[in-house]
């Protein structure tokens, strides 16, 4: 397995860990109440999962499965670039309003996942080809 779809996959199962663990929280506050501030961890709680852990799971995983032409995986370092992106987004979005930055690290972070997303269709684009080709 290449070492950057196993930094994407622990990076996946590290957000997986951090969303649940998360939505736990917010989940015993709602039979025990206990605090009533935990619920603004709702939107971060969504941005592990849904980001943080399905997104990057696909990423890692088409970089390991997409087919090899001429046994090059294509421009890696366009890869790397989606993961730290990513990731980069990903906390900025989840963490950014907890911490008082409130919607410029949203957006931020939201152009980062969206630069993330064009770094990897650049990459993957030309190991995608017709079958028979």
């Amino acid at each position: 397995m290449p070492r950057l779809t196993v930094w994407y996959v622990r990076s996946a199962l590290t957000y997986l860990a951090l969303g649940f663990t998360v939505g736990m929280l917010m989940l015993a506050n709602k039979g025990v109440p206990y605090y009533p501030g935990v619920w603004r961890l709702l939107p971060t709680h969504m941005e592990f999962l849904l980001m943080g852990w399905t997104a990057q799971l696909a990423f890692g995983v088409a970089f390991w499965i997409l087919p090899r032409f001429r046994t090059e995986r294509g421009n890696v370092r366009l890869a790397w670039a989606a993961w730290a992106l990513l990731n980069a987004g990903v906390l900025l979005v989840g963490v950014g309003p907890l911490l008082g930055f409130g919607g410029v690290s949203t957006l931020l972070g939201r152009l980062a996942e969206a630069g993330a997303s064009l770094a990897f269709a650049i990459h993957a684009w030309p190991r995608i080809k017709p079958p028979g080709v």
